[in-house]
């Protein structure tokens, strides 16, 4: 397989021309991108310079596509590791520095061992240093105060937070629909 092919994932945008997914970016691989043309469940939005044959079809590959049926977005997002960090901004709560996703933990602000439950309200981003000092105290009682108050977000919070945190590779034919909401400049 070329790299041109592996290198060729599609955008897919929902019916209503944005993104499914911010963070991490709604890609499908150019395989998935070709069977939901074939199978006519997406339009083509964009395409690639890049053509797949067979001996009876020849085809741009897709670079944007869009859902031909709106797929309503969950108003709850999944308590996850990294949603929790998604809504955190990558950011220890407690010492403010931004860390990749991999540097981080979370930690319990009321410490299970005091009866703090895993909960949205209950859990925030630290770093590690940050979450060995504070070990099993509060906040208050490790003087190390919170720079927010955790929370539930909903689905809109998170990917407005994802818009801040692009992807490696970026293709130009996507510009236009990842910052399209975006306020323009004069």
């Amino acid at each position: 397989m070329s790299v041109a092919l592996q290198a060729s994932p599609a955008l897919v945008l929902n019916a209503d021309f944005r993104p499914l997914s911010y963070f991490p970016l709604s890609l499908w691989s150019w395989q998935e991108a070709v069977k939901a043309v074939l199978t006519d469940r997406v339009n083509i939005v964009a395409e690639y310079s890049t053509e797949i044959h067979s001996p009876s079809f020849t085809m741009q590959l897709p670079s944007v596509i869009s859902l031909k049926d709106y797929v309503k977005p969950a108003h709850t997002p999944a308590f996850t590791r990294f949603n929790v960090f998604l809504r955190d901004k990558l950011t220890c709560q407690y010492c403010g520095d931004h860390f990749p996703a991999h540097q981080l933990t979370f930690d319990h602000v009321i410490p299970r061992r005091q009866g703090g439950r895993t909960t949205w309200e209950n859990i925030v981003a630290s770093c590690s240093p940050c979450n060995s000092k504070k070990g099993g105290l509060t906040p208050k009682e490790a003087h190390m105060p919170l720079l927010r108050t955790p929370r539930a977000p909903d689905s809109w919070e998170l990917q407005e937070a994802g818009r801040a945190f692009p992807p490696n590779f970026l293709h130009e034919s996507w510009a236009d629909f990842l910052y399209w909401d975006a306020e323009l400049h004069q």
